[in-house]
């Protein structure tokens, strides 16, 4: 079976072309769905949580995302600790799912990339002012707000030289003609 990702930055509009896909019978593993049902769960990753960040974490086995937020956003080394517990989980979750196409958004910034032996990496990409637009829409933050989210991810065009395909979400170019020509080129075909 392949095993294809696609990424691209917040605001690239990934989802939405993950969507498109599945109107041509392509489901998508959806990472951030999933690290959200394992936390939820699965007990061994809530146990492994709770050591690290602390008890408080769950409450009523419910993960206490604020609690889980401020461990995260006091250093680098509490973010790779907490990506340690959890892209294990969704690398063995994804290979056992009977998917061969999943959407991640931090699949270089993270590593994600070199867990599972992907054979094609598409990139959903946008111009910046689109991208700021649509996070500020999505959820109702400043311009200011959806910059910095924005530049926490590697830039738009490290992720496009890293990838096998770009697929150019700047509403102007036709989408469908995009994919349909990713769907037709010679990796995804064998």
């Amino acid at each position: 079976m392949k095993h294809i990702a696609i990424t691209g930055g917040i605001g690239s509009g990934k989802s939405f072309v993950c969507r498109r896909l599945e109107q041509y019978g392509i489901k998508v593993y959806d990472c951030d769905a999933a690290a959200k049902r394992l936390w939820a769960t699965d007990e061994a990753l809530q146990h492994d949580l709770a050591d690290i960040v602390g008890k408080d974490v769950y409450i009523n086995k419910v993960l206490q995302k604020r609690v889980l937020a401020q461990y995260l956003l006091k250093s680098e080394a509490n973010k790779l600790t907490v990506d340690n517990l959890i892209h294990p989980a969704i690398a063995r979750d994804f290979l056992q799912s009977g998917y061969s196409w999943l959407e991640s958004a931090i699949l270089f910034d993270s590593g994600f990339y070199k867990r599972i032996d992907f054979d094609f990496i598409v990139c959903v990409s946008a111009p910046l002012e689109t991208r700021v637009q649509r996070v500020m829409n999505r959820d109702g933050i400043t311009e200011e707000k959806a910059l910095e989210w924005i530049h926490k991810q590697w830039p738009q065009e490290k992720v496009e030289q890293h990838s096998d395909y770009v697929i150019v979400n700047d509403g102007i170019r036709d989408l469908d003609d995009q994919i349909k020509e990713l769907l037709n080129t010679k990796i995804i075909l064998l």
